[in-house]
């Protein structure tokens, strides 16, 4: 249903990997809350992100859908190209929330594997970035820009070492862009999630959800939806003061001590 808020009333966003998961919640909540329009990127899933366009346009938006590989730089860059043409030039809003999770043990990881799920990770976050960021100042409006960290960019697991590590880099350049693109009227902030549920989860890990659950105050595990929330205020005019920060959306596992 469409909300009473109407926070991202005539916004344009670009969301990437929206063809399930996170992203479809995130693309939903901008619909929701009055965006114009969505940008849905997926790399290989064109039907799955046709029906979240689907649900997007039952919830009043106009909706694309855009394919592009996000390991390679020019594809991130026509992308967002492509985007801004189908927006009018009205991009204001990017969600870099495409990525990679393989498990694998550190010490015979290649550097193949390595550059794989780093370019997936963060090449792609800086190139479309600045993709958007150079569109956003051409028109003189300012945007935001979030990225989807984790919060193993502070708390990693094993067979993690290069998503961690990818996901640390991405707060970091969040960071780094609010510095540089502030001035611009373009705020870069990240949203670092805990687990979120998905179908089959609680069938192909029991012992992995029900430790969280027992590790979460809150008791749950995470839903797109939450994610979306977060994306939501970002993006909004209640946190126009806010940037370079990491807004931790994980049901308070990251509060429990350690010791």
């Amino acid at each position: 249903m469409p909300s009473v808020s109407r926070l991202l009333e005539g916004r344009f966003a670009l969301v990437t990997g929206a063809s399930g998961g996170i992203g479809r919640g995130i693309a939903l909540r901008f619909a929701e809350e009055g965006a114009a329009g969505v940008v849905l990127h997926c790399g290989t899933a064109v039907e799955a992100a046709g029906e979240v366009a689907d649900r997007v346009r039952e919830s009043g938006a106009r909706a694309v859908v855009l394919q592009a590989d996000l390991t390679d730089e020019d594809a991130c860059r026509g992308l967002v190209r492509e985007a801004a043409e189908w927006s009018g030039g009205r991009l204001t809003a990017l969600v870099n929330n495409a990525g990679v999770q393989p498990t694998q043990p550190l010490p015979g990881m290649t550097a193949a594997d390595w550059r794989t799920v780093v370019d997936t990770n963060l090449t792609s976050v800086f190139a479309c970035t600045q993709a958007a960021a150079e569109v956003m100042r051409e028109h003189g409006v300012g945007g935001t820009v979030t990225h989807i960290a984790s919060i193993e960019a502070s708390a990693p697991a094993a067979l993690h070492a290069h998503y961690s590590a990818s996901k640390a880099a991405v707060v970091m350049h969040a960071r780094s862009a609010a510095l540089e693109y502030g001035p611009y009227g373009i705020r870069v902030n990240t949203v670092s999630p805990g687990l979120i549920d998905r179908e089959g989860l609680a069938e192909a890990w029991p012992d992995g959800v029900r430790r969280w659950r027992e590790a979460a105050p809150t008791g749950r595990l995470g839903r797109p939806e939450d994610v979306g929330d977060a994306c939501v205020f970002l993006a909004s005019r209640l946190a126009s003061w806010v940037t370079g920060h990491d807004l931790v959306v994980d049901g308070g596992v990251l509060a429990r001590p350690t010791w």
